[in-house]
């Protein structure tokens, strides 16, 4: 699955490798996390766009988004099936740049987070699907789902799924929704090879979504990860007496 994930590269280097028109200017960002503006491309009127939209979809069909599940991530097996992508999946595919993402790993009850990226160190493009929710009042909001797989051999010791990546030379077929041909980009919607991508343990400062700086991203040490499951452990309070009055019977004041 994908929870959190990291955009580091310029502006001006995924421009020019997703090849969008737009000139967008943004920051790096370490920890991205669900209902947050993330950049989406996709293909409008025979040329690709960048554009922000709300991490974790919401259908058309949904009357309130307040008692909707937030869909972060649709499942390539099942997703031409459930009502949710299956529109979505044939008309209304985005690529999310991107340069690495978190998971955790359940380690003697602990979970440690590791951050994941590609060994060559190259920016990504998580296939995404995306719809826009129109409100009753006419209002509108652009939404979006990373899609994952099964995780391969390598990936799987850390978790059972992984986002789809897609290849640069195949960005302009993922992207292609102009008829409803699906079978073309089933291919595309598989895990990464073994050895394509690469991951270290990183800070359990990741969890909170408050820090997003650069940080979070270098390596900890065995000590260090210990450190942090030690200071993570609930304190012991301790009781204090207070002093007897000179009447001999205690206070609790």
């Amino acid at each position: 699955m994908c929870g959190r994930f990291v955009i580091t590269s310029a502006p001006a280097a995924l421009r020019q490798l997703f090849g969008y028109i737009d000139q967008p200017n943004f920051p790096p960002r370490f920890n991205v996390a669900p209902t947050q503006p993330i950049p989406v491309v996709l293909a409008e009127n025979g040329a690709r766009h960048f554009r922000l939209m709300r991490w974790g979809l919401l259908p058309g069909w949904v009357k309130d988004p307040r008692g909707f599940t937030l869909l972060i991530n649709a499942r390539s097996e099942t997703a031409l099936e459930k009502p949710a992508f299956k529109n979505a999946i044939r008309r209304r595919r985005g690529l999310i740049p991107a340069d690495g993402y978190y998971e955790w790993k359940s380690i003697d009850g602990h979970k440690q987070p590791f951050f994941i990226h590609r060994a060559d160190g190259a920016p990504l493009g998580f296939a995404a699907l995306f719809e826009t929710w129109v409100g009753p009042n006419g209002e509108e909001l652009d939404t979006v789902a990373i899609v994952t797989a099964g995780a391969s051999e390598d990936l799987a010791t850390l978790h059972d799924r992984v986002p789809v990546t897609i290849n640069p030379r195949d960005f302009e077929r993922w992207l292609d929704s102009r008829s409803d041909e699906f079978d073309a980009v089933l291919p595309l919607m598989t895990a990464p090879r073994i050895g394509e991508f690469a991951w270290h343990p990183v800070s359990n400062r990741v969890n909170r979504v408050a820090n997003d700086d650069d940080q979070l991203l270098l390596p900890i040490s065995a000590e260090e990860i210990e450190a942090e499951i030690e200071a993570a452990k609930p304190k012991r309070a301790v009781r204090k007496v207070a002093a007897s009055s000179d009447d001999g019977q205690g206070s609790l004041f």
